[in-house]
């Protein structure tokens, strides 16, 4: 009877300590005072357990806390070409209101595709013109980033052939050159951890985290010779144009952001992607070229290096983390549309 009532005690024992791990394990809070959900405890969903997995490729768990509800959501952690805020391919942006649009702009220019009170991104764009061509082909191969009064770039390093063991990511931080390690889930933080790189992969793809303002997933690819041969871009021998595949992510845009992609986050914004067309061009080179790729200069720009959000305006930006890949609606009451 002894024997029996201490194996019943040992299982009650184990099956708390397997319950206050999972609960550890699979509880996140929101940390943000501004957030209505602010210190909630919100279970991660199965799908994605965990806040890390050793699969580069698994989702995983995290809280917006700029999400409608509060609750922990599933995410990739390398951009995701067919949603909202993706910017890939020859220039192909899916917008906040997730409407697809291409943006050819001019190679060897720079282009803002965000800029607001406290944030500014811009886009250096490579390509080439084949003869005969009206326009350049073109793709992003850099992008600078300007929050507060620090400066932030990532570029893809040019190469004539491609090669996945190979890194061909360069970064800098206020001017300065910054190494990152090669390796899954290295990690550099900015001195004062405005600003953090982490690795999704042991190479050539990254996240870029501005807490509280925008997550940017980054994998840098190349046209390949079936990409090639589809689009006839008539790439040469000695240069593969490596170039960024980005998908941004934010959490409290402006009613007012302006940019290539920023404008897409206007509550009132009336996209002139023409609907139907199987490649929606839109213009504006005019309004969003910059002087360099860490300057704030085009005739829209909106960024203020002491740039602070009007606590009155409206915060646009409560639905550019969605995943819709899983059909038209993924959650949270907004339809996804293409």
């Amino acid at each position: 009877m002894k024997i029996l009532s201490s194996n019943c005690l040992l299982i009650i024992l184990l099956c708390f300590v397997a319950g206050v791990i999972q609960i550890d394990a699979l509880n996140l809070t929101c940390t943000s005072r501004l957030s209505p959900c602010f210190l909630y405890l919100m279970p991660c969903p199965s799908e994605c357990p965990t806040t890390s997995s050793a699969n580069p490729k698994a989702k995983v768990c995290y809280v917006n806390c700029k999400s409608p509800v509060c609750q922990a959501e599933c995410k990739n952690r390398r951009a995701n070409c067919n949603s909202p805020g993706a910017a890939c391919l020859d220039p192909r942006f899916i917008g906040g209101d997730g409407i697809v649009f291409y943006f050819h702009g001019k190679k060897g220019e720079h282009f803002s595709l965000v800029s607001d009170l406290n944030l500014q991104i811009n886009a250096r764009f490579i390509g080439l013109r084949p003869a005969g061509r009206t326009r350049d082909y073109t793709w992003i191969q850099a992008l600078g980033i300007l929050v507060d009064s620090h400066t932030f770039s990532l570029e893809a390093t040019r190469a004539s052939a491609w090669n996945d063991e190979i890194d061909h990511l360069k970064f800098s931080f206020d001017g300065k050159e910054l190494s990152v390690a090669e390796g899954y889930l290295s990690a550099w933080n900015s001195p004062e951890n405005d600003l953090k790189v982490e690795r999704t992969s042991n190479r050539n793809s990254v996240v870029v985290t501005l807490p509280e303002i925008a997550e940017i997933l980054i994998n840098v690819v190349p046209i390949t010779k079936e990409d090639d041969r589809i689009h006839n871009y008539q790439i040469p021998s000695d240069d593969c144009f490596a170039h960024l595949e980005v998908q941004f992510k934010f959490f409290g845009l402006s009613s007012k952001v302006e940019g290539v992609l920023g404008r897409t986050y206007q509550p009132d914004f009336q996209n002139p992607a023409k609907p139907g067309v199987a490649m929606p061009v839109v213009g504006g080179e005019d309004k969003y070229r910059t002087t360099s790729l860490l300057s704030a200069d085009c005739h829209s720009c909106l960024f203020s290096p002491a740039g602070v959000l009007d606590q009155k305006d409206t915060v646009t930006m409560k639905y550019g983390t969605l995943d819709c890949t899983g059909g038209a609606t993924s959650g949270m009451g907004i339809v996804c549309r293409k």
